[in-house]
């Protein structure tokens, strides 16, 4: 087993996703407090629809799963495996946001925008900032791949996939938690 060392930019990393997880934090209190100001308009349990979410979840879970094989991958060398694995991630990664816009475009067709209550507002915060995190990371796993194609597999680029898995399978930890907080419980609560 390879002993890595931390670098400046691991440890810096580190300091990004604590910060993270305190704007996380932050996000996940204010839809506490204000998930049931819904301002007479609809609850969670009435606009989310658990079959879509599941969708959702699904292919954020596949990109981890693929993301994941692009490290087992890089460990050992395997160019074609980290194309696999990195592109699956992307084009996943990309679906997720995807869907995730298609929602939010038919609560605003449907008249529920942010605007409307509180409740919304809060729920388009949390959701929209964890999927402007999934879209700055995809843009980051373009970057990853150019620079794949251009210098092939290094030591330094092995380490950036690296950190990249870590940024990754931490935005799937958050939307863990978005889809058992906001739309389980949402769900749940009329």
């Amino acid at each position: 087993m390879k002993k890595h060392s931390a670098s400046p930019v691991s440890f810096g990393l580190w300091i990004y996703i604590l910060s993270d997880c305190v704007l996380f934090a932050t996000l996940f209190a204010a839809y506490a407090v204000l998930h049931a100001e819904t301002a007479t308009g609809p609850s969670g349990a009435v606009l989310f629809s658990l079959p879509f979410v599941l969708l959702e979840t699904l292919v954020l879970l596949t990109s981890s799963f693929a993301c994941g094989m692009a490290i087992v991958a890089t460990e050992r060398k395997s160019l074609a495996g980290i194309w696999a694995g990195l592109v699956s991630t992307l084009l996943l990664g990309f679906g997720f946001v995807a869907l995730e816009l298609h929602e939010f475009r038919g609560l605003i067709a449907e008249g529920h925008g942010w605007q409307q209550s509180a409740f919304l507002s809060s729920f388009f915060a949390l959701v929209g900032t964890h999927g402007l995190h999934v879209f700055v990371g995809a843009l980051w796993l373009v970057t990853l791949l150019g620079y794949l194609s251009v210098r092939g597999l290094t030591d330094r680029l092995a380490g950036r996939i690296r950190l990249f898995a870590l940024f990754w399978h931490f935005l799937d930890i958050i939307w863990i938690c978005i889809f058992s907080f906001v739309y389980l419980l949402g769900s749940l609560t009329l």
